[in-house]
């Protein structure tokens, strides 16, 4: 699966938000250890700015691109008009 990926979070904003939302994350963990809410609150604020930044990042153009949509093609085997059924019996050929 390593090759499957295509540029999907290689992009600077990801790279920031992430590792913004981590530190958030381990700040908040540490406060919650020393019983202290105030701090593990303000971590959890850390991780939704976080969150922000990445957004702002990928809208200033520093995320990945958007898709084209894709065009439908109608394939010849597609195109061409199926026999229509009938209840007639075929007549065999002698």
């Amino acid at each position: 699966m390593a090759g499957s990926s295509h540029g999907h979070g290689h992009t600077p904003a990801a790279w920031t938000g992430s590792i913004i939302i981590f530190i958030g994350f381990c700040v908040s963990g540490a406060y919650m250890v020393m019983d202290n809410p105030l701090g593990f609150w303000g971590g959890l604020a850390i991780v939704a700015l976080g969150g922000v930044i990445g957004a702002v990042m990928s809208a200033m153009g520093l995320g990945q691109p958007k898709a084209k949509p894709l065009k439908m093609v109608q394939s010849a085997t597609t195109a061409t008009a199926a026999p229509k059924a009938t209840r007639e019996p075929v007549a065999a050929e002698s």
